[in-house]
């Protein structure tokens, strides 16, 4: 933190934390949802899933090893805001090239920092996640201003982000070794370390615009179809939900990881909700409904599925099953198409920092893969 130039965390019912600028001084509106990671705060500020948020960090103590310039998940930090209780005055780690405070400025990220970051998330956890901005400088109003501000500001419901994140270009990430399969992969917010563990496996990555038809999809020959993370509300996305039906029906092996899980689960005939403050974090655990097998997990979302644990469903490609739930809460984890290849995650098994209780996922793609050959 470079200054004590005085900055507010303002929400829409009314509530204001005050505390002192953090990067950028200025103006930022978003949805205040917060995680509770202790680690891999660089992977979670270049998450495009977290576009359009502020992010709320519960540990006290942020920015300890700094800012590298290997662990980015994309080209650029997504997060609307950041909000922290207690920034590290000087970072030590090796591969350390700037700190936090200054990653921030340089982006033009507007953050807060001096705040009590425990109280702003129960508070979050018994109201629901909702609006919010951060004002810091000049920027500073009254609390009315401040408030009608942020009361003015666009719902998450309903909100079409993927497309603010996704992919100009098609791109390849080639196969590490001898290539064993080629799997499109549609960027709904894609991160980078999910083409990097298909490519581990022999996969050769085909990364896709959010607007790729089924046309596109089968044009790289494909022997799966993947369906990445991303912001927004899933209820926005008919097209992908349609794209997903027509691999459905060409028995395409697909698999999908959180906002791909839920447009897996539309294409499945499932409607998708608003979580009251959604699963983020790298220690929130699932169950597998058929084993009963506890996994350590990394989340980041805010809607789901409909559906109950364990429960088996018609739809319109043949029987499918709820597979994993959520511990805590009983919401849906995963789904799994029974009469045919397909199979989704709510959470992260790419994730980094950590858990890697799931990376396995990866090498079930590949299995289906190859049974359907």
């Amino acid at each position: 933190m470079s200054d004590q130039t005085p900055a507010a965390l303002v929400l829409e019912d009314g509530r204001i934390f005050r505390g002192q600028a953090y990067g950028t001084v200025g103006r930022t509106l978003g949805e205040v949802v917060f995680t509770t990671g202790m680690t891999g705060y660089q992977e979670t500020l270049t998450d495009p899933s977290y576009h359009r948020q502020i992010v709320v960090q519960t540990a006290p103590q942020i920015g300890n090893t700094g800012w590298n310039d290997e662990d980015d998940e994309s080209a650029r930090i997504w997060v609307a805001g950041y909000a922290v209780r207690d920034p590290a005055r000087r970072p030590s780690n090796w591969r350390s090239r700037r700190s936090l405070d200054e990653e921030l400025a340089r982006q033009g990220i507007v953050g807060i920092a001096g705040i009590d970051t425990r109280t702003l998330t129960r508070h979050v956890r018994e109201l629901g996640a909702m609006r919010g901005g951060i004002f810091s400088g000049p920027e500073l109003g009254t609390d009315d201003e401040m408030v009608a501000a942020v009361q003015a500001s666009a719902e998450m419901v309903g909100a079409s982000l993927a497309g603010d994140v996704t992919t100009a270009e098609p791109y390849v990430v080639p196969a590490i070794g001898e290539k064993r399969f080629t799997v499109a992969a549609l960027d709904l917010g894609i991160k980078s370390n999910t083409p990097r563990m298909m490519s581990q496996r022999g996969i050769e990555v085909h990364v896709l615009p959010l607007s790729s038809t089924v046309d596109d999809v089968l044009s790289v020959e494909p022997d799966g179809l993947f369906l990445s993370n991303g912001p927004g509300d899933p209820a926005t996305t008919d097209a992908q939900v349609e794209l997903a039906r027509h691999a459905l029906d060409r028995k395409l092996p697909l698999f999908g990881i959180c906002f791909g899980n839920q447009i897996l689960g539309r294409a499945l005939g499932r409607g998708t909700y608003k979580l009251r403050y959604g699963h983020r974090g790298i220690n929130i655990p699932v169950i597998d409904a058929e084993t009963g097998k506890v996994s350590i997990t990394a989340q980041n979302h805010g809607f789901a599925v409909e559906g109950e644990p364990g429960e088996e469903f018609d739809t319109d490609f043949g029987r499918a099953v709820v597979s994993h739930h959520c511990a805590n809460d009983g919401a849906v984890e995963g789904l799994r198409l029974l009469d045919g290849p397909a199979f989704s995650v709510q959470y992260h098994p790419e994730a980094a920092a950590g858990p890697h209780d799931a990376a396995p996922l990866f090498d079930k793609f590949v299995d289906l893969m190859t049974e359907t050959r």
